[in-house]
């Protein structure tokens, strides 16, 4: 059967190779030949070999997450995660945009996501800590966990340290920003309208809850590539540690 398989690969590449480079063949071939890809191996990967795996893939999303949510617009400019106005303050918003002060408004915005960006960089150590305290069995309960099980792991394992972390980042990137600045003259200009109910919700603990949901978010959107995608499994141990988690569904 596997020859019958060979031949087919073999006759399609030829008939394709015109139009691709060697290391799509290649990867078209792997996938073609072994699907699951676990690398042609039905063997189960050793307990070493699903800790380090296991430590190599958090590693791997932990990196890309961090990297894609602390550039400049990372937060900004990507609509699932941007940090708009409170919602307590959502009022406040539109009251000052329907009296022409909506550039109050925007400038607020831009700076709560401004500081969210700046502490976005510093998650990286803490969950890399995690990853180094990883027993065999939480490997193994994650990788045989389905997928969101790494980011709940990292989320039990490193919320409150993250949290703890995060909050004084953010206040003084909020202060870096001008975003201090700016929710004052936003709620000095709502706060002076007659008749109105004063609000001042607190800004550090709300960007700090923002910035840690899409932080988690973006984590598991890099768990569910390696997972669900043999292409993103980048190293033999990947390929033979994920193929076998396919294989045990």
């Amino acid at each position: 059967m596997k020859l019958l398989v060979v031949v087919f690969v073999s006759s399609l590449l030829t008939l394709s190779c015109a139009n691709m480079d060697s290391d799509t063949i290649g990867q078209v071939a792997g996938i073609l030949l072994d699907p699951s890809g676990a690398g042609g191996s039905t063997t189960a990967p050793s307990n070493k070999e699903v800790s380090l795996g296991l430590k190599e893939s958090l590693s791997k999303g932990v990196a890309s997450a961090v990297s894609q949510l602390s550039q400049t617009d990372g937060f900004l400019k990507n609509q699932a995660i941007k940090v708009l106005f409170p919602p307590e303050a959502l009022k406040v918003e539109s009251k000052l945009r329907s009296l022409g002060l909506g550039h109050l408004c925007d400038n607020f915005v831009v700076s709560l996501n401004r500081a969210a960006e700046k502490a976005s960089s510093k998650a990286g150590p803490i969950f890399l800590g995690a990853v180094k305290k990883m027993t065999f069995q939480d490997a193994m309960n994650i990788l045989l966990g389905g997928d969101g099980a790494a980011t709940n792991y990292l989320m039990k394992s490193t919320s409150s340290e993250i949290k703890k972390m995060y909050n004084p980042v953010i206040g003084q990137s909020l202060s870096q920003v001008n975003a201090t600045k700016y929710w004052g003259d936003v709620t000095q200009a709502y706060n002076a309208i007659p008749f109105v109910k004063q609000v001042n919700p607190n800004l550090e603990d709300y960007v700090t809850d923002k910035a840690m949901e899409a932080l988690f978010a973006q984590v598991k959107v890099q768990e569910s590539l390696i997972r669900k995608n043999p292409l993103e499994r980048s190293s033999a141990l990947l390929k033979k540690v994920f193929g076998y988690a396919d294989l045990k569904k």
